[in-house]
C-alpha cells in the first residue's frame, strides 16, 4: 500500500488560513473582554442567554438550544447550571414530553442581556462589520455558510428562516 503524498497548501491557500485561524483565536477574546468586565459572563454564556431572548417565550429544549449555541449537551448543561445559580436561567422538564428538559431565561437573564446587547452589537460592529464594505459582508456570509456546511450540514443557522 502506498502512502498518499500530502495536499499541501499553497500560497493563497495558506494566507487563508492564517487569516482564520487568526481571527477564530483573537476574535473570541476580543469579544469576551467586555462581557467579563461589565457582567463576569463569557461569551459563551452571553449566547447562550442571547439565543434564550430570541426564543419564542424565552424557552428552548436544552436540544435546540444546544445547536443554537454549537455547544454539546454536557458543555451546555454545566453552563446552565452556572446561570441558574445566578439566577439568569431556569430549568424544567417539558410539559409536554417528560424526557426534555427546557431552559427559560428569566426576567435578571432578559435586563442583563438587554443591558449587555448594545455594547457587545457595538464590538461586533466595530471588530468585524466596520472593517468590510457591502461586497464584502455578503462574501463572508457566503463563505461562511459553505463552511459551517462542510463542518455540520444540520446546522440551525443553515435552516430556511422561521416565517412570523
Amino acid at each position: 500500500m502506498t502512502e498518499l503524498e500530502p495536499r499541501w497548501l499553497n500560497d493563497e491557500e495558506r494566507s487563508a488560513w492564517l487569516a482564520v485561524l487568526a481571527i477564530t483565536t483573537l476574535l473570541p477574546g476580543a469579544l469576551e473582554a467586555p462581557l467579563q468586565q461589565a457582567a463576569k459572563l463569557s461569551l459563551f454564556e452571553y449566547n447562550v442567554l442571547a439565543m434564550l431572548s430570541e426564543a419564542e417565550d424565552g424557552i428552548l429544549p436544552m436540544s435546540e438550544l444546544a445547536a443554537r449555541t454549537s455547544a454539546s449537551l454536557s458543555r451546555l448543561s454545566h453552563v446552565a447550571k452556572k446561570l441558574h445559580a445566578r439566577g439568569l436561567v431556569e430549568r424544567s422538564v417539558h410539559t409536554g414530553d417528560a424526557r426534555v428538559t427546557q431552559t427559560a431565561i428569566t426576567g435578571v437573564g432578559l435586563k442583563l442581556i438587554r443591558d449587555l446587547a448594545p455594547a457587545h452589537v457595538e464590538s461586533v460592529r466595530e471588530l468585524i462589520f466596520d472593517q468590510l464594505d457591502h461586497k464584502d459582508v455578503a462574501d463572508l456570509a457566503r463563505v461562511g455558510r459553505k463552511l459551517v456546511r462542510g463542518l455540520d450540514e444540520q446546522h440551525w443557522t443553515l435552516r430556511p428562516p422561521v416565517q412570523p
